[in-house]
């Protein structure tokens, strides 16, 4: 794999430009359709985010200033557009949270994409239910096993306030799977 600073490089230098991103997007893209996919659970939808997530890297990049690591820049730009996306479906269908969570559940039922036993099905049921933002953080802690510094970085939050919301996922992901 590429290291970013090389790839900084060719995407800063005229000629290799396109062959640079190409390699950004070959790095990146995998990470950040999965990113995305946990937090919309459709794979049409993460896709499209996905590709929205690129055409924004690819816009903003030379403007990346690399005050933070890439991967951190790239899942922030990830994870806006996953919140942007869920508050524009709420706003479109004049939907409360808890409608957009049963209609993700219900995909998570019916997606012929999304493959697992009961408990794994079970899992992701309960982490649908939890507010945006602590299913991202949640996401990333657990699955994307990211440190509170680089989650810290990508949502512009507190480590402790992502302690705390990481905190009380947990307890209500068990309080679900209990139930």
């Amino acid at each position: 794999m590429v290291e970013d600073k090389d790839l900084l490089v060719k995407i800063r230098n005229p000629e290799t430009a396109s062959y640079g991103f190409n390699l950004l997007v070959r790095a990146y893209q995998q990470r950040v359709y999965w990113l995305v996919r946990k937090m919309v659970i459709d794979h049409d939808d993460a896709n499209d985010l996905t590709q929205e997530v690129f055409i924004k890297v690819h816009k903003y990049i030379p403007g990346f200033r690399e005050d933070s690591q890439l991967y951190t820049w790239i899942f922030r730009i990830a994870t806006n557009e996953c919140l942007t996306f869920l508050n524009k479906k709420r706003k479109r269908f004049f939907l409360p949270i808890e409608d957009v969570s049963k209609e993700l559940t219900q995909k998570i039922e019916t997606s012929p994409d999304l493959s697992g036993d009961e408990i794994q099905k079970k899992l992701q049921k309960a982490i649908v239910q939890l507010p945006d933002k602590q299913r991202l953080v949640f996401n990333m802690k657990y699955f994307d096993e990211m440190s509170y510094e680089d989650i810290s970085e990508v949502t512009n939050t507190s480590v402790g306030a992502l302690k705390a919301s990481y905190h009380h996922a947990v307890k209500k992901i068990e309080d679900f799977l209990s139930q």
